[in-house]
């Protein structure tokens, strides 16, 4: 057994608020960690590899899933569902390796009362502002006009639920907020129920005490 438990990390934000750079830090600072592999009843893009990119199954298969409880979390987006299978997530916490997931506020709530939450750790990403949230958004060159102001109008829903959130973070200087993400996941890693070999190692010192006061 690991000497630690793995955890189970949610990162969210508003789109364009610097969440995937962040993951990318923490991936970095741990190469370690692994981001979720989703699965999904949409159809394999040219290139992606069934297991490492989506688990691909057919919707009678992924429904099933949900019904026997091995979903953490699933959304219905554009037709398809997605969602996190349980049990690869399980294994790696019970290995003591954590697991990335980029998942919006409802993602969120559904992992918080799933039978891992006591091993979550969940952090919403603000921006500085909302003028420079657009003009992040505007300055990725990705988006049109449109989509940007589609993205605008959805990252006020996102932001209203950042109080259900363990941190927040304000990213108005990656380098300060990659260093406030890694000083998070460094202490919660410390958590008492992270740490199984605890009890055993208390009754140890008691049976040490108990032997010395005699």
């Amino acid at each position: 057994m690991s000497d630690r438990r793995g955890l189970l990390i949610i990162l969210s934000s508003p789109s364009g608020a610097g969440k995937s750079t962040l993951a990318r830090r923490l991936m970095d600072w741990d190469p370690t960690l692994s981001f979720s592999v989703s699965a999904t009843t949409r159809a394999p893009r040219e290139g992606e590899v069934d297991g490492q990119h989506y688990h691909f199954v057919d919707e009678p298969k992924f429904k099933d899933m949900v019904i026997q409880g091995e979903m953490l979390e699933h959304a219905h987006v554009f037709g398809n569902f997605y969602g996190s299978p349980s049990e690869p997530v399980r294994k790696a916490i019970e290995t003591g390796r954590d697991v990335l997931f980029d998942v919006d506020w409802q993602g969120e709530v559904q992992i918080r009362n799933s039978s891992l939450a006591s091993h979550s750790l969940s952090i919403f990403i603000l921006p500085p502002s909302i003028k420079e949230l657009r003009a992040r958004l505007e300055g990725r060159g990705q988006d049109d006009a449109a989509t940007i102001a589609k993205r605008m109008q959805k990252s006020w829903d996102e932001i209203s639920h950042w109080g259900s959130y363990d941190y927040v973070l304000i990213n108005d200087d990656l380098e300060e907020t990659a260093q406030r993400l890694i000083t998070i996941v460094e202490a919660t890693r410390q958590r008492r129920n992270q740490q199984p070999g605890l009890l055993n190692h208390v009754r140890k010192l008691q049976a040490e005490f108990e032997e010395g006061s005699e």
